[in-house]
């Protein structure tokens, strides 16, 4: 089933304003994932990754939008778009907090943790983005030994 134009339209705009995102992080020579929180139609929070800006390995771009969401109450009805599949880390969190739907740009540089998602009754959307897979080409091709810690795939993993 084709989602309508109008629906189309939405989708792609949310997901334009976490690619914002993804970028902004790039410029502060961070990793280039990002993420905004959708109620009601209107974006309520959004975030980037920084972990290498903030010198903590739990920034992640779904954690940074989540908080600066702040306290909604429920999240019955939110949607989570990020440009990148969300590791089980930001899983957990979409769980926890009952985000209904996640809608990422792409899960072909990282599979995450769409599996674990579904199976505690997320909807899960991978939109396969040229762009969103362009982006992280680029940073992972540039910057390889951080993408790896990023991911928590140390080199000496990589070796053996």
């Amino acid at each position: 089933m084709k989602a309508s134009a109008e629906v189309q339209d939405k989708i792609v705009f949310f997901m334009e304003a976490a690619i914002g995102q993804a970028k902004k992080s790039l410029s502060e020579g961070g990793i280039p994932i990002g993420s905004v929180l959708v109620k009601d139609g209107k974006i309520i929070g959004s975030g980037h990754n920084k972990r290498v800006q903030d010198n903590d390995p739990i920034i992640h771009a779904e954690i940074d939008c989540l908080r600066n969401a702040g306290r909604i109450g429920s999240y019955k009805g939110t949607v989570l778009y990020s440009t990148l599949m969300p590791c089980y880390l930001c899983a957990g969190a979409v769980v926890q907090f009952g985000i209904g739907k996640v809608i990422a740009g792409e899960s072909q540089s990282f599979e995450g943790a769409a599996d674990f998602m579904k199976s505690m009754g997320v909807e899960v959307v991978d939109l396969n983005l040229d762009e969103c897979k362009q982006l992280m080409r680029d940073f992972i091709h540039s910057n390889p030994e951080l993408w790896n810690e990023d991911i928590g795939q140390l080199q000496e993993e990589i070796e053996d």
